[in-house]
């Protein structure tokens, strides 16, 4: 089986498709990772949901909202930022934005002079640092050293995340058939297609009577109009329950001019 995920190789989206493929391919952008898996081009892809300092990764949640893609796993692993070199000085410092927001209160305080550089993972950011010796970039502390003849980096500081317990939740994405009812998550979009005063409490009481706990809900835009807004919403049950389907079946008659789209049941895997 071969995955694909974010690179160049060393991100750590590709640290986290490691755990579920041993051939990795790779994509600039979350949404072509599920384009490439919704069209059939590969059976697996692995994408950034959310982080525990900086919240969900929009592109994301956009992405997997009308794409013909199933989740089929979690994976949960901690976030290691180092800062790396080929000299104690630089100018700039490129990486993700997510990996540069992370790092924020570091950056600020250490070098508050030094121009940031958002670029589209943070291993783009570490090759910036090889091909430039004015640029530093902030990555895994294993990609200082060069797979393949290049640049070694110093490693100029470790562990500069502005909290420890940094750690990033990866999808794993297959196509529809690969869907499951079975896992102890599931993961569905919820367009109401509708507003009017309590409507989000309603659809919250479907799963509150069944004793259904939601782990995330969050708001993005629909995209149809200014104001208009659909629901990505995770709860601890898996769609074989009784009190899920229970659950959803009420969501469904709620939204009855909207939608309701099961992205599926998974478990969750701790990959360090």
């Amino acid at each position: 089986m071969e995955a694909v995920t974010l690179g160049p190789a060393g991100t750590y989206s590709h640290r986290a498709a490691r755990a579920v493929a041993d051939d990795v391919a790779f994509r600039e952008s979350v949404t072509a990772i599920v384009e490439a898996v919704a069209d059939g081009t590969y059976e697996r892809g692995v994408v950034p949901v959310e982080n525990s300092i900086e919240g969900s990764v929009t592109e994301s949640l956009d992405a997997l909202t009308n794409a013909d893609v199933s989740v089929v796993r979690e994976i949960v692993t901690p976030i290691r930022h180092a800062l790396l070199a080929q000299a104690e000085t630089f100018d700039v410092v490129a990486s993700h934005s997510q990996a540069l927001a992370q790092c924020r209160d570091y950056l600020e305080r250490e070098y508050p002079d030094v121009r940031q550089e958002a670029v589209a993972s943070t291993a783009r950011g570490v090759e910036r640092a090889r091909e430039d010796p004015t640029v530093a970039g902030i990555g895994h502390p294993a990609n200082a050293e060069s797979m393949d003849g290049g640049v070694d980096l110093r490693v100029l500081a470790e562990d500069i995340q502005d909290k420890s317990s940094n750690a990033t939740r990866f999808l794993v994405i297959g196509p529809e058939s690969a869907g499951s009812d079975a896992g102890g998550k599931t993961s569905v979009v919820v367009y109401p297609g509708a507003n009017y005063p309590g409507l989000l409490l309603e659809l919250l009481e479907a799963f509150a009577d069944r004793d259904v706990n939601l782990s995330r809900i969050e708001s993005r835009p629909s995209g149809e109009r200014l104001g208009d807004y659909l629901f990505h919403i995770d709860f601890e049950a898996g769609l074989y329950e009784q009190r899920a389907q229970a659950a959803l079946s009420d969501v469904e008659s709620i939204v009855g001019n909207g939608w309701v789209r099961v992205l599926g049941s998974y478990d969750t895997e701790h990959v360090v």
